[in-house]
C-alpha cells in the first residue's frame, strides 16, 4: 500500500455522469429553495431565490449535475439545490450590502448618484421572473436557449429539430413573455 501524498486526506470527487434536469424540475422544487432561504429578509428573499435557480441552471448547462446513481433522482436534485441554496445566503448574510447601511446616499459630500441597489431594477426583475415561471415549459426553454453559449442552429440539431421550428418558438416565446409583462403593468 501506497502512502498517500502530502495534503491528500479525502478521497477524490465523485466521478459520477452527468445529469440534466429540466428547467420545470428545478423550478418545481421552489418551496425547498425558499424554505432554505427563510433567514433573508422577506425584501430580499426572491431575488437570491432568482440567484439559486439561475447559478443552478447554469451550472446544470456546464454539466456539473452529478448526482449519485443510488440516490432517487428527485431527493438528489433537492439535496443539490439546498446546498446551492445554502451558500447563496451565506454569501447574502455576510456581504458587505447587508452588514453596512449606509445613512446617507452621499457620505463627507463626495459621491454625487444614490448609493445602493436600483429598486426599479429589482422590481422589474422580479416580474420578469415571475413571468417566466408562468410560461409553459417549452416556451421557458427556447426564453433560455437565448443564453447558451451554442447558436440557436445548434440547440435546434440537439433537440432534433427544424432550424426555422426553433426561430419560430423562440419568436412566439418572447411574444408571450411580452404580452404577459404588459398585462401586468397595466
Amino acid at each position: 500500500m501506497t502512502k498517500p501524498r502530502k495534503g491528500a486526506r479525502r478521497p477524490p470527487a465523485a466521478r459520477h455522469p452527468r445529469k440534466k434536469p429540466t428547467m420545470e424540475a428545478i423550478m418545481a422544487e421552489r418551496g425547498l429553495i425558499l424554505a432554505t432561504l427563510a433567514g433573508i429578509p422577506k425584501r430580499d428573499r426572491r431575488d437570491v431565490e432568482a440567484e439559486v435557480l439561475l447559478n443552478a441552471w447554469n451550472a446544470v448547462r456546464r454539466g456539473l449535475y452529478r448526482p449519485d446513481p443510488r440516490d432517487k433522482p428527485r431527493d438528489a436534485l433537492r439535496k443539490w439545490l439546498h446546498g446551492i441554496a445554502w451558500r447563496l445566503a451565506s454569501h447574502y448574510v455576510h456581504s458587505a450590502y447587508v452588514r453596512h447601511a449606509v445613512l446617507h446616499p452621499s457620505p463627507l459630500g463626495l459621491l454625487r448618484e444614490p448609493v445602493g441597489i436600483d429598486m426599479h431594477a429589482q422590481i422589474e426583475a422580479r416580474e420578469i421572473l415571475d413571468a417566466m415561471a408562468s410560461l409553459p415549459g417549452w416556451q421557458r426553454e427556447a426564453l433560455l436557449s437565448v443564453d447558451d453559449p451554442e447558436s440557436l442552429a445548434a440547440y435546434a440539431r440537439k433537440h432534433r429539430m427544424n432550424p426555422h421550428t426553433a426561430a419560430s418558438r423562440l419568436r412566439i416565446a418572447r411574444e408571450a413573455l411580452a404580452l404577459k409583462l404588459r398585462r401586468w403593468r397595466r
